[in-house]
């Protein structure tokens, strides 16, 4: 076999661990507490989704000494191809046609705009741009997360949060790739320090800020945005920082950017669609309220289709406990 075989077959099997990981965290962030959005170090399923990630993003490096960053990315795209099914299949997850059709939009626009993409003329960053590239994506991933906060929409502050994450990731994944064409060409371990200072520090932001981005928002409309974020931002960095451009001259810019319109449509159709899994939950509450905790004391869960999810309140049932 040869190492492009290789180093496809590693994509695939890291995009399962990266699609296991995300249906964990959609399913800590749906039944955990909103203070602990973050990081959950309570709740084992969280932990696995570490694993996972941890794994996934080991695959992912071995990729990337073995494969081109232009081929190594683009079939991280497979991410939500895999997740879609796997949530339907072990969490029970229905996804719906809304579903199917913005994660297909976003899959193929993705796949179209790097496949346009063309053969990278270096694969090594230069070392006055690395701190140039780590700020300013330090820079949006904060911007963005902070702005966040504000939104009142759970799928818009989770496709939010997500595009920070996706960010995070695929500026790692840059710098990934830089620190081992560095290996490969044996540089000092005391100069490979700070660009693997720069990994673990968007790496573990990307994890923080994708767990965030579950919560409330669903699995398909997060993980599509960082499914599409994270590869565009190594094109953008392999076209404006490696030389790398387009096919085909105008007219393949012009086909890159009806495919980065036809991603963006697909995310859109997930953010509009919103958390899958049918009814929404209203709590009706059949004893006195707790001021902490997600729901009130003793209290039932009910569907009742069209309510909302969040920002709800206790509605008092006719018979029970705290009736006079």
């Amino acid at each position: 076999m040869s190492t492009l075989a290789q180093a496809v077959l590693l994509c695939l099997v890291s995009a399962v661990c990266y699609a296991g990981a995300a249906i964990a965290q959609e399913r800590v962030a749906a039944t955990g507490r909103a203070y602990a959005a973050y990081a959950p170090l309570r709740r084992p399923g969280w932990w696995g989704a570490v694993v996972l990630t941890g794994l996934g993003s080991a695959l992912h490096v071995v990729a990337l000494a073995w494969g081109p960053l232009s081929l190594v990315q683009p079939l991280g795209a497979l991410t939500i191809v895999f997740a879609l099914p796997m949530a339907a299949l072990f969490a029970r997850r229905p996804v719906g046609r809304a579903g199917w059709r913005g994660a297909l939009l976003a899959t193929v626009g993705l796949a179209g705009l790097l496949s346009l993409t063309g053969p990278p003329r270096t694969e090594s960053l230069a070392a006055t741009e690395r701190p140039v590239l780590a700020a300013v994506v330090l820079a949006f991933v904060v911007v963005v997360a902070l702005g966040a906060r504000r939104l009142r929409r759970p799928v818009v502050r989770g496709v939010a949060l997500a595009t920070a994450a996706g960010a995070a990731f695929g500026m790692a994944s840059v710098f990934t790739k830089a620190v081992a064409e560095d290996w490969a060409a044996h540089q000092a371990v005391a100069a490979l320090l700070p660009p693997l200072g720069v990994i673990a520090l968007l790496a573990s932001a990307g994890m923080l800020l994708s767990q965030a981005s579950y919560r409330g928002a669903g699995l398909a409309a997060p993980l599509a945005t960082v499914t599409v974020v994270n590869p565009v931002v190594a094109a953008a960095v392999g076209v404006l920082a490696l030389g790398e451009g387009f096919r085909f001259g105008a007219a393949g810019g012009l086909l890159a950017g009806a495919a980065g319109l036809l991603a963006a449509a697909g995310v859109v159709s997930l953010t509009l669609q919103g958390p899958a899994g049918g009814a929404r939950e209203v709590v009706v509450a059949a004893g006195p309220a707790r001021a902490a905790g997600p729901a009130a004391a003793g209290s039932v869960a009910v569907p009742v289709p069209g309510a909302r999810a969040h920002g709800r309140r206790p509605v008092p049932s006719r018979s029970g406990a705290g009736q006079s």
